[in-house]
């Protein structure tokens, strides 16, 4: 969902966002005109333009403490050349014009884009440094993110977005949250199936906080439950093992390639209840691993053409043949997809799709500072130093130019 305030498309202004329409207005935008302006205009739109992407959140008073007219940098310098000589040709020939030869000149570095550090105080933040982790798709998300209580700083919690990091510093998000910032939204079929899932946990707990009454004499026994995982996976490999056998022809028709789809789709299912039982898991588990090399026999069987002259002996044989005879593509196939089941389920309880799969339009957005060093495992992340400037990079992420930057550097020095 658009929100036309920050992601408005007659004045595109740039926002720290993973939007589609942010993505859009960052594809379109140009150079500024500067015909006909005065150099105070310049920098006042200057100014508006980078602070609407640069601590949107933050008020202007507040920044304008903030603001440093000192520039962090670093220079290179050639050890092969400080190792050769301790400075005292730079003294030598002076005033008789001579010069010295090419191979011994220092090497040329590109500019260093000063300007572009001009917002770096902001990336101390808290907020941004989330955002710049890949824990969150927008800054207004990893301010909340904190608000509530989800994000830990050196181990504790921390509640202010405004948090100045220190080098050494190390933060961390719940996993759940990194996954409904990251992770694709749910689409229509899937939000049914939760709001269903939600109901019937709803009912099941009105049910057992109502007072039971005791079990009369007369009454029947109760039913078993009908939903047992195990028989579920009995009769689902009992199935798979039907259809998989009904044919003797070379290759698998339409008609068997749709059946075998629905066999993985509701093999996932199946895996995911594993974890509402941990006490039946492992027994799920071991039958599977166990009646899924037969399957895999047979489905591998199937694959190879059979003669209409084959005794029903060789076909016994045949059948007999070990699970190993499958090529090594199929069974990392198989291998990848079992894998892939368990570490990644379907849980229509979740808030976003499962199994996991990246947001949309998240890789124009994907990298990772220098100045930060993360795991995306355990959600976790340390502020190495602050972001310095270097010869052709500035380490301070912006989709403005240095000449942008130089004009907003110059508005807020003069307020200093």
């Amino acid at each position: 969902m658009r929100i036309r305030r920050a992601h408005g498309l007659k004045r595109p202004k740039l926002r720290q966002s993973w939007n589609k329409f942010n993505l859009y207005n960052l594809s379109r935008v140009e150079p500024d005109n500067r015909r006909n302006r005065t150099f105070f205009q310049q920098k006042w739109t200057a100014k508006a333009v980078s602070r609407a992407y640069h601590g949107e959140t933050v008020k202007e008073k507040h920044w304008q403490r903030m603001f440093r007219r000192r520039l962090r940098a670093v220079v290179p310098m050639d050890p092969e050349q400080l190792a050769r000589s301790d400075g005292y040709e730079h003294a030598e020939g002076r005033g008789s014009g001579l010069e010295p030869h090419p191979s011994k000149k220092p090497k040329s570095f590109p500019k260093t884009p000063y300007m572009n550090m001009t917002y770096a105080p902001l990336e101390r933040r808290l907020d941004t440094a989330i955002f710049r982790a890949m824990f969150a798709s927008s800054t207004r998300q990893a301010r909340q993110f904190v608000v509530h209580g989800d994000v830990k700083v050196n181990g504790e919690k921390m509640i202010y977005p405004g948090y100045q990091l220190n080098p050494g510093d190390m933060f961390q998000v719940e996993p759940e949250r990194v996954l409904f910032a990251t992770g694709a939204p749910k689409d229509a079929r899937e939000r049914r199936a939760g709001r269903k899932a939600r109901q019937k946990k709803e009912a099941a707990a009105k049910s057992t906080d109502e007072p039971s009454t005791p079990p009369s004499q007369d009454s029947p026994p109760e039913d078993p439950p009908p939903d047992d995982p195990k028989e579920t996976l009995q009769s689902l490999l009992s199935q798979a093992r039907t259809f998989l056998t009904s044919s003797s022809s070379s290759s698998l028709s339409g008609k068997r390639k749709q059946d075998l789809r629905s066999f993985q789709r509701l093999l996932k299912k199946t895996l995911s209840r594993t974890r509402l039982f941990p006490r039946q898991s492992t027994t799920l588990t071991d039958s599977l691993d166990a009646q899924l090399q037969e399957l895999t026999q047979k489905l591998n069987l199937d694959h190879t053409p059979a003669s209409s002259t084959t005794s029903s002996q060789e076909k016994v044989d045949s059948r007999d043949r070990s699970p190993e005879s499958m090529t090594p593509e199929n069974s990392s196939l198989l291998r990848k997809a079992l894998a892939e089941a368990r570490d990644n389920p379907i849980d229509v309880t979740k808030p976003y799709a499962t199994p996991w799969r990246p947001r949309p339009y998240m890789s124009a957005f994907a990298f990772i500072p220098r100045y930060l060093e993360v795991h995306h495992k355990i959600c976790s992340a340390v502020y190495l130093r602050h972001p310095v400037a270097r010869p052709g990079l500035g380490e301070v992420p912006t989709p403005f130019g240095s000449d942008l930057n130089s004009l907003a550097f110059n508005w807020y020095l003069r307020r200093r």
